[in-house]
């Protein structure tokens, strides 16, 4: 608010300006490095003050702002990682992102020459490039999509003990060492890090564990499989609220784009809620449409409609309570018009087929 206001010029809304001033200048700089620029849809809960039900759900909104603190933490985050390599070149903990194999380019390549786009892959430098160039003026939110599935491709970050590795590159931010250091209330690898800087500028003494590359390399391999699990919960969590927000809102129909298609499904996201779903066109005791799936374009023919990566559909977000022990999110398409796949837009009560083909009536 102070950075925007024209009204505000004291001392601290000057500072902010110029800091915000200069995160702009320092992200420039990791860009024309290779640095990228990814998307994921993060989701934002709005609770009930007083049951703690989702009352609202809808996509994280990102300011100039958060760009502004992600660049000082980046910043801080790559200064202390060269700090304790230097003091500890056996002994430091830091966080490496490898580059991914070519093959998890196929489909971001494959989706992109589709709508007449090129990603070069070759290196980190070359994809932010051509995510930059894929523009289309008539489907502004082409860029968006691409993105999310370049995310999709990419390998997951790890910390290691620098005298275990030799390959320290962070791919995705381009920078040569990196590690964690900017939150140390919530992460385990920050508060060694910390004890490892302490030590580095003398405002602490060191103790044997912090020098012994082996226990250290131990809990590296701790809070990687930790941080797997944390996210796994996150995204449990995400699901769970999900579910409670639809399970009160009742049907659903919304916007989506296709973001993968397979071989009896369309995945699509729905950009409003920032919610990942499939919808199936095999179904048990109902009659199999007809399906040509062609892994080259990619596409999926469903009697004469044919699905491509990132075409517009509607689908229609019903909460499958069929088992009560694993209820989920189901989609079903609502257009295109396919006689006997889609839900009526104008139907609310109807029958669908749940886990094990049973069936059960959605009502709002």
């Amino acid at each position: 608010m102070r950075i925007d206001s024209a009204a505000m010029n004291d001392d601290i809304t000057t500072s902010l300006r110029g800091l915000n001033k200069l995160a702009k200048i320092l992200k420039k700089g990791r860009i024309e490095k290779g640095a990228l620029t990814l998307s994921s849809p993060e989701v934002r809960f709005h609770m009930d003050s007083e049951t703690h039900d989702p009352i609202d759900l809808q996509t994280k909104e990102l300011r100039e702002t958060n760009s502004m603190v992600e660049e000082f933490m980046l910043l801080a985050n790559i200064s202390v990682a060269k700090k304790i390599h230097e003091e500890f070149s056996e002994h430091a903990l830091l966080r490496k992102h490898p580059a991914p194999p070519p093959s998890n380019y196929e489909i971001l390549v494959k989706a992109a020459k589709s709508k007449n786009l090129e990603i070069k892959t070759d290196t980190a430098k070359s994809l932010a490039d051509s995510l930059d160039r894929a523009e289309s003026p008539e489907f502004p939110y082409l860029n968006t999509l691409l993105r999310i599935l370049a995310t999709r491709c990419m390998m997951q970050a790890v910390y290691f003990c620098s005298g275990m590795d030799n390959d320290f590159h962070h791919y995705g931010l381009a920078s040569p060492i990196y590690t964690h250091f900017t939150s140390p209330i919530r992460r385990y690898a920050d508060i060694i890090v910390h004890r490892l800087l302490a030590v580095a500028i003398g405002a602490d003494c060191t103790y044997p564990e912090l020098t012994d590359k082996h226990k250290l390399s131990d809990i590296c391999k701790n809070l990687n499989f930790r941080h797997k699990m944390a996210q796994y919960a996150q995204r449990a969590s995400v699901a769970f609220h999900t579910q409670l927000f639809f399970k009160s809102k009742g049907i659903v129909s919304e916007e989506a784009y296709i973001l993968f298609v397979r071989k009896n499904a369309i995945v699509v996201l729905i950009p409003k809620y920032g919610l990942e779903g499939t919808v199936f066109f095999e179904e048990k005791d109902k009659p199999k449409p007809r399906l040509t799936y062609d892994d080259e374009i990619p596409s999926l023919r469903v009697e004469g409609t044919v699905f491509h990566v990132f075409d517009k559909v509607k689908v229609k977000i019903t909460l499958d309570s069929s088992n009560l022990q694993h209820q989920k999110i189901r989609m079903a398409l609502v257009e295109p018009q396919i006689p006997g796949i889609n839900i009526p837009p104008d139907v609310s009560d109807m029958d669908l087929s749940g886990p094990g083909g049973k069936k059960r009536k959605l009502e709002k």
